[in-house]
């Protein structure tokens, strides 16, 4: 049974990742975990003026946290009355981070899903801050659905790697459960300037092969030292559904996502991106 966490603010984008989770495993046993954090809208309410007044205005918004949930619960099991399904809900005095950090840990997830905000007019971003956070700090995998993108039966991932990583099986695993449903297509993208690998790379690049046995899975080589162009050229012209990435120091995630300044980000992600955080949790 997969065990996944969908931390919610209750708006549209949220929704929106809510409804894309109920659709893409509704032929898997999950246990489904909606959490709402609320530290940070505690301590910038615009109520919580004095010291006197902050057990009142913590009430109140743990009182709203926890009627949103359930709110939104009974919503869900409306739109997917799924006997596969198991909900609960967390409502929690803490940051999204932490608290993300301390369910992952505690209910052994398998997956974090998330919506993403897509750009504003201002700011060239692609995620929200909270997204941002979640996919640098928390150590568990997460799937980030961009605002309004309903296509829950992917038929291509792309997988882009430079085969340096030794992954981890958990993670991999995760990616052929995700594939197998759909009958997905994984085609691994190795970008660089020379064809050849390394040894070590070679061992890893058999070690992928291996745990995706059960998937239909290609493995293509591009010679480019601008490897974000190449992997956005590979989305726009090949028409994948999701793709896939580890997070990691020095992967290819970690270059066109996290930058100096993030304001910066160029990483034009317009489909699911399945980040993998290649922690050693069992």
């Amino acid at each position: 049974m997969l065990s996944i966490l969908i931390p919610t603010d209750f708006s549209e984008n949220s929704m929106n990742a809510i409804k894309y989770a109920l659709e893409f495993f509704k032929y898997q046993k999950t246990k489904f975990y909606f959490m709402h954090a609320y530290l940070n809208e505690f301590y910038d309410h615009e109520e919580l003026a004095s010291r006197e007044v902050f057990n009142d205005v913590l009430a109140g918004i743990r009182n709203e946290s926890q009627s949103n949930l359930e709110n939104l619960v009974s919503e869900v099991e409306k739109i997917a009355p799924n006997p596969r399904y198991m909900y609960y809900s967390i409502s929690a005095y803490n940051t999204l981070i932490e608290e993300a950090n301390f369910i992952a840990n505690d209910k052994n997830i398998d997956l974090i899903v998330m919506g993403t905000k897509g750009k504003s007019n201002e700011r060239d971003i692609v995620f929200g801050s909270q997204t941002f956070q979640v996919l640098k700090y928390v150590q568990c995998p997460v799937l980030a659905i961009p605002s309004n993108y309903t296509n829950t039966q992917p038929k291509r991932i792309l997988f882009p790697t430079n085969y340096m990583i030794p992954y981890k099986r958990r993670e991999l695993k995760l990616l052929s459960i995700l594939a197998k449903p759909n009958r997905s297509r994984i085609d691994v993208l190795h970008v660089s300037t020379s064809h050849r690998l390394s040894i070590r790379q070679e061992d890893n690049k058999a070690f992928i092969e291996g745990v995706l046995c059960d998937n239909e899975v290609r493995f293509y080589h591009e010679e480019s030292k601008d490897i974000a162009d190449t992997i956005n050229t590979y989305i726009k012209e090949k028409d994948f559904d999701m793709i896939t990435m580890v997070n990691t120091q020095h992967s290819f995630l970690e270059d066109m996502l996290f930058p100096s300044n993030i304001d910066k980000v160029s990483f034009e992600l317009a489909i699911p991106l399945l980040a993998m955080q290649n922690t050693a949790r069992f």
